[in-house]
């Protein structure tokens, strides 16, 4: 599943008044301080790019919203993590950081690294990378 997180009602309103004008149901999961939509993966590549633009769009407005909420001086940035078991924590990172890494990853791809450390965390396979790859292989 494609997931679109937000942590701001307004923006995710309109993301998914977004998503249906364009014929989509998404799944819809929300909590006191996070909403979130879900896609399935295999939308086709033109469908998909407007999607992320129209996600990227409302992102920056659900950033003003948060920092106009916010006391003066205080930012901060975090990361969705899907756990195994189902639970959804979050992950608190460095702003600056967290803004470099989507200067030039999408959240498709940032989500994908973070879902590779989750597995090596709850899963831990002791076999080094060349040995994952000739089993993989074979």
């Amino acid at each position: 599943m494609l997931e679109y997180v937000f942590f701001h009602a307004q923006p995710f309103d309109e993301f998914v008044a977004y998503l249906n004008e364009l014929g989509l149901q998404p799944d819809i999961q929300t909590d006191e301080d996070c909403w979130e939509a879900s896609l399935p993966e295999d939308l086709d590549d033109e469908l998909s790019e407007k999607i992320e633009e129209r996600y990227d769009q409302l992102m920056e407005m659900n950033q003003q919203l948060f920092d106009a909420e916010q006391p003066d001086g205080y930012h901060t940035a975090g990361v969705v993590v899907n756990l195994a078991g189902g639970e959804t924590v979050y992950a608190q990172v460095n702003p600056l950081l967290l803004g470099k890494i989507m200067g030039v990853l999408t959240p498709e791809e940032f989500g994908d690294v973070v879902n590779a450390i989750v597995d090596a965390v709850e899963k831990p396979d002791e076999r080094s990378l060349c040995q994952r790859m000739r089993d993989k292989e074979s």
